[in-house]
């Protein structure tokens, strides 16, 4: 064993001497080198892992622990040679320590892409020997200088090339040039801006129990001081490493949560509306509930009382996340806050006694937190835990509204359907987080059933990622040195992105608790607003509780048929025509149905249209509004530009035979492909599904807007495919609000 140990350490032996040949001084060059990218991998993944450790201790220990392997490997390597006869010891041995070295510290958290470990490690080996090793024989050696000067220089050529790629913020490869319709101002009709600063001033504090041992504003700092909650029924999964990292790095378990949150109080008389929004899992360690104080400051100038809540303890850490299990206590958390609330309204000694209207709450949340207050709001009207009915609810708060943010819709494994509620779902296209519109899915399954006027809302906004709507996330939607790979070019300014989110929760808050109806219009078409938000495409959705929806393709598999027979449908000469349901990027399903129509005019001057043939008549006047659901869509027998408008006659016909009609871009056009790339390098934009998704969109046409008399009995309805020479249309929801 001595001899083999000994054999080991000759072999391991780097050349010393003053008349070492161009070889030696080249091998012993390559080992300082790789010794080198094997430590940076090392430093990299240090400075890159989150666990509350400072860096100042972490990469220094990160460092020692990198020396160590990259030894270890090396007599790992020496010790394969005595094995397999032949290989030469030197160069497997530092190659084998470079690599496990790696390896070592992507385990340790350095998280490089693993489409690209195989291609970037041997580019970098490659680079670093060539590099080192000539810069040795430069240095020391005697001969050769102009070749090894000439490897040196190709060296750094290889190393900048894709330093290079890294830093750059990469590509925009499918920019749209779109001019929407022209729509009347809301600001030329004297509204203001939803998303500027009210008339109000505020205070700001936060709450909880004190004892943070993280943050100075949920200890010392803490104005008004809560107690903590019992989780362990509601998230049994913390457990295990999971739940021993959390515990000492926070200091508590499960059985003591704290009520945690981040306060902005008008300075207004009387009972005020509460707001409460809720991140999402972002890194425990970096703490997410500041990012929403431009949402804070503007409500609370608004006249709303609202909260950042902490739930930064059950987010994802390096020993894990729940993987989605811990959604019941994201939203059980809410309905907490909720209820110290609602003890404080109550109680005469508070400073919030008889000032918080609970009848008028609105849930936010980004991401998980999307879900989650989707998931409250459930909750929020059920006596038991639908997951251990042990526990019992006792809510039961007017929660009047929902907004989602970018929201996740697949963390819980109940599918929740939402009743009675106002809803608002907003989605960047270039979210590399959630790459698909979840919270339009959502938005299928909030129904409005009873007398109370209400709406539900959808906003895709081209060029917003996930990050920007929380102000510390950033333009990186993965972290680590992933990030590095993310293509952020095509991104507006996270300012800009803010302003989008400002201006639709600042309407939508307005709309639920003061009734300010007239910012209807930004919500259906985002035209109305040009003025007040950044210049991209937008997609609307929008339906309010009146709506009466005579065709949305739900019923059956009979292309001829509506639901409850209200109407046939005829076609003539398309050449694309079936129903189906609507698919995201990933070919996961939207949640909602629709007919896929298309036309080709190159080759027949025959009229191509789609028919609706209703077996009552319907009734308008000039306060009426046809209703539409459209979108640009796809089908291998019709090629088309993306950017190619998509522009039909629409028709009404009476009893009496009488016609009107209007081309819908007269209204408003139908908006074109949104075509996404995520990641620089093509490699690895696989994995997020198609480059686009189909994506509906509201259109609403006055009656008015048709040159017909005030009044008119609607008996068919039909879409002439005659201003665009071919086209591919997704149709739904089809119908009138009075």
């Amino acid at each position: 064993m001595a001899s083999f140990f000994n054999r080991l350490r000759s072999l391991n032996q780097l050349p010393i001497g003053s008349g070492l040949s161009q070889t030696q001084l080249f091998i012993k060059g390559a080992f300082y080198g790789l010794l080198l990218l094997s430590l940076s991998f090392m430093i990299i993944g240090g400075l890159f892992f989150r666990t509350g450790i400072s860096p100042l201790i972490q990469v220094p220990a990160y460092i020692i622990a990198g020396l160590l392997a990259f030894y270890l490997f090396r007599w790992v390597g020496s010790a394969l040679h005595l094995v397999v006869k032949g290989i030469p010891t030197i160069a497997v041995s530092l190659i084998l320590a470079t690599l496990f070295t790696f390896h070592l510290a992507d385990y340790m958290h350095f998280n490089w892409p693993g489409a690209l470990v195989q291609t970037s490690l041997f580019i970098a080996i490659f680079a670093m020997v060539l590099l080192a090793g000539s810069l040795m024989n430069l240095i020391r050696g005697t001969r050769n200088k102009g070749l090894y000067s000439l490897f040196v220089i190709l060296a750094l050529v290889i190393m900048a090339i894709p330093a290079y790629l890294l830093i750059d913020e990469g590509s925009n490869p499918y920019p749209i040039e779109f001019d929407q319709t022209k729509a009347p101002q809301l600001s030329e009709m004297g509204i203001t801006n939803p998303g500027e600063k009210g008339n109000y001033d505020f205070d700001y504090f936060t709450y909880g129990n004190g004892t943070d041992e993280r943050r100075s504003e949920y200890a010392e700092e803490v104005k008004y001081k809560t107690e903590t909650v019992d989780a362990s029924l509601i998230i049994p999964e913390w457990t295990g490493k999971k739940a021993k990292w959390r515990e000492r790095y926070w200091g508590f378990g499960m059985k003591e949560f704290p009520i945690n949150g981040r306060t902005w109080m008008p300075k207004k008389e009387g009972k005020l509306p509460l707001v409460l929004i809720v991140h999402g899992n972002h890194g425990m360690e970096h703490y997410s509930d500041p990012g929403y104080a431009y949402l804070g400051e503007l409500l609370a100038s608004r006249g709303f009382i609202t909260v950042s809540v902490d739930e930064n303890f059950i987010n994802g850490t390096w020993s894990g996340d729940f993987g989605g299990r811990e959604m019941p206590a994201r939203a059980w958390l809410l309905l907490k806050h909720l209820s110290q609330w609602r003890e404080w309204n109550s109680d005469p000694s508070s400073d919030f006694f008889d000032r918080v209207d609970l009848d008028n709450i609105v849930l936010m949340g980004h991401s998980r937190g999307g879900e989650a207050v989707s998931i409250a709001a459930a909750y929020n009207k059920l006596g038991h835990f639908p997951d251990n009915a042990l526990v019992e609810f006792d809510f039961n708060f007017g929660i009047q509204g929902i907004v989602t943010i970018a929201q996740t819709d697949a963390r819980y494994f109940r599918r929740l359907d939402l009743e009675n509620i106002n809803f608002l779902a907003i989605q960047g296209a270039y979210d590399a987080d959630e790459a698909s519109f979840f919270g339009l899915r959502q938005y299928q399954r909030v129904s409005n059933t009873d007398t109370v006027h209400r709406i539900k809302a959808g906003l895709y906004a081209n060029q917003a990622n996930h990050g920007q709507f929380n102000s510390i996330w950033g333009r990186h939607d993965f972290g680590g040195t992933s990030g590095w790979f993310m293509n952020t070019a095509p991104l507006m300014k996270g300012e800009e992105q803010r302003k989008i989110a400002k201006t639709y929760i600042g309407a939508f808050t307005e709309y639920v608790f003061n009734q300010k109806t007239a910012y209807a219009p930004l919500f259906n078409n985002s035209a109305t607003a040009k003025d007040w938000l950044p210049d991209v495409v937008y997609v609307n959705n929008f339906q309010t509780s009146e709506d009466i929806i005579l065709v949305d393709y739900e019923e059956d598999i009979v292309v001829t048929t509506t639901k409850n027979k209200v109407a046939t449908i005829s076609v003539q000469h398309l050449d694309v025509w079936y129903e189906q349901g609507l698919k995201m990027r990933d070919n996961g399903l939207q949640g909602t149905n629709a007919a896929i129509i298309g036309w080709n005019n190159d080759s027949t001057a025959v009229e191509k249209s789609y028919t609706f043939s209703f077996n009552e008549p319907v009734s308008l006047d000039s306060t009426s509004t046809l209703l539409f659901s459209f979108a640009r869509a796809d089908d291998s027998k019709i090629k088309l530009e993306d950017n190619d408008e998509l522009n039909f006659t629409i028709e009404l016909f009476s009893n009496d035979g009488d016609v009107a009609s209007t081309t819908l871009s007269e209204h408003k056009k139908i908006a074109p492909k949104i075509k996404i790339k995520y990641m620089k390098f093509k490699a690895m934009n696989g994995s997020f599904g198609n480059n686009w998704e189909l994506a509906m969109e509201t259109f609403e046409i006055p009656f008015s807007e048709f040159s017909v008399l005030n009044n008119f009995e609607w008996s068919s309805l039909r879409l002439v495919f005659d201003q665009s020479t071919k086209g591919v249309i997704a149709v739904d929801n089809i119908g009138y609000r009075r």
